[in-house]
């Protein structure tokens, strides 16, 4: 079922391409070198934004979560943002509806 005046496939795995890639551009300065991912955690999904590729970055794009928030929320991407090196949880900010 996929719509050719779409710019991508609707599958599931591009549609969620699709919003992080959304993500990225309504927080431009996220550095592509971070991984930003969701994953389910309980019953709710969270955005992860991986800085094991830029470690020197992470408190200064954790001073910018309002922004991050924002972005979460306008696309309804997730309850909460993780901030990890890679399995090391380094920061968590839950979003309130």
């Amino acid at each position: 079922m996929n719509n050719p005046q779409l710019p991508f496939k609707c599958t599931s795995q591009e549609l969620e391409k699709a919003a992080i890639e959304r993500f990225r551009t309504h927080i431009s300065s996220l550095p592509a070198q971070c991984q930003i991912f969701r994953e389910p955690w309980n019953h709710s999904t969270v955005i992860c934004i991986d800085f094991v590729q830029c470690p020197h970055l992470l408190d200064t794009l954790k001073d910018m979560e309002p922004s991050l928030v924002e972005g979460v929320q306008a696309l309804g991407l997730g309850n909460a943002i993780i901030f990890r090196l890679g399995k090391k949880l380094m920061g968590w900010k839950n979003i309130v509806s």
